[in-house]
């Protein structure tokens, strides 16, 4: 399973810095940087919803799922 997280390129289309979204949200940069650079291995929905929020966006803005080869079907089943 291959989730990537977009979530520099929705804050670069919103012209958001780290510093203003960790103010809306009330995460700290250091987590949030953790979420922008693909860092995490999970995130909270209440997290989710708050960068929703403050970005005006659906989490499939910021969430997508990409198949890895290991994920595919095998063909022969």
């Amino acid at each position: 399973m291959a989730i990537i997280l977009r979530l520099d390129r929705v804050m670069a289309d919103r012209k958001m810095s780290l510093n203003e979204l960790s103010e809306k949200v009330g995460v700290s940069n250091v987590n949030l940087s953790k979420l922008k650079t693909g860092k995490v291995s999970a995130i909270r929905f209440s997290t989710l919803n708050a960068v929703c929020k403050a970005l005006h966006c659906q989490p499939g803005d910021i969430l997508e799922y990409t198949e890895d080869d290991d994920d595919a079907e095998d063909p022969e089943d």
